[in-house]
């Protein structure tokens, strides 16, 4: 049996997934609807922690924040049997992860940070990145169960890597989204289309995955449908600037992408799709 807490888009989409490659997965979500979506799926629906930890031994956490994954695993660890594995594929703050993991290792269950992308369809298909961070005989334990997840899989190093990574990866993404809307703009003036423009760029050295994906797929469509929010993306900015506070890094670069997605609060509300930071520069340049 494997036990899924947050069962929101992502953990809802993994236990479909799950459910799918011939997995018993046992369910628990603070939100009762939630709980019953994933009952709906064919999953076990758990009233608390506690029965996940009596009737699990892996365990995947999908959850909003650090201080989700701290306040479930206050309460689950202490209940946990030795040998247990715990994947938390929070996007969650590396510190954070590393007490934890230390915590988890006097308790004999391992810990695993494995964050992912791929979006609430890459969860219920099967085609998530995750990266990975943490003990390698305990990733090796469960690669079948990963397998299932996800198409690809990366152990990027000890407990904490795979959460600095995925805000890496975050961070990336959401200055690509910026910088070619910015371009757009640019080339708009000089009598290129977008079309045009992307052709070229994903001709070139210029690409990446939002000049690839984003924009054809949700952009140019029009659909900003992505399941990922302007305030998960915000959240995700944040800590990347935060984490190079702490370890005393100047970044500019990463500080000038955090003030654009927070000043775009104004005209973008958390809840819009992440995608719609396109739109930001044609709003305050009306």
């Amino acid at each position: 049996m494997i036990g899924i807490i947050g069962c929101g888009a992502m953990g809802g989409g993994m236990v479909q997934r799950l459910l799918e490659r011939g997995h018993r997965v046992l369910c628990h979500d603070a939100l009762p609807e939630a709980r019953a979506r994933a009952a709906s799926y064919g999953a076990d629906s758990a009233e608390d922690v506690g029965e996940i930890a009596e009737r699990c031994d892996v365990i995947f956490l999908s959850l909003p924040r650090a201080e989700a994954v701290e306040a479930v695993m206050a309460a689950l660890g202490p209940l946990l049997p030795p040998g247990a594995i715990i994947v938390d594929t929070t996007t969650s703050e590396p510190e954070t992860t590393r007490v934890l993991a230390q915590t988890a290792a006097e308790l004999g269950y391992a810990f695993l940070d494995g964050p992912v992308s791929g979006g609430p369809q890459g969860a219920r298909q099967g085609t998530m990145t995750m990266v990975l961070g943490g003990e390698a005989g305990a990733i090796e334990r469960i690669r079948p169960i990963l397998n299932d997840l996800a198409t690809t899989i990366v152990h990027v190093g000890p407990a904490g890597s795979g959460h600095a990574a995925k805000i890496a990866n975050n961070l990336l993404c959401a200055a690509n989204l910026v910088l070619v809307s910015e371009m757009t703009r640019l080339a708009a003036r000089n009598g290129v289309s977008l079309d045009s423009l992307l052709a070229g760029v994903n001709a070139g050295s210029g690409r990446s995955g939002v000049s690839e994906v984003n924009f054809p797929r949700w952009i140019l469509s029009g659909a900003f449908d992505s399941g990922f929010t302007m305030g998960l993306m915000r959240k995700d900015v944040a800590l990347a600037a935060g984490l190079a506070d702490r370890v005393g890094l100047d970044l500019p670069a990463t500080r000038a992408i955090a003030d654009i997605w927070e000043s775009s609060r104004e005209m973008l509300p958390d809840s819009a799709d992440f995608n719609e930071i396109y739109k930001y520069g044609n709003l305050v340049n009306v």
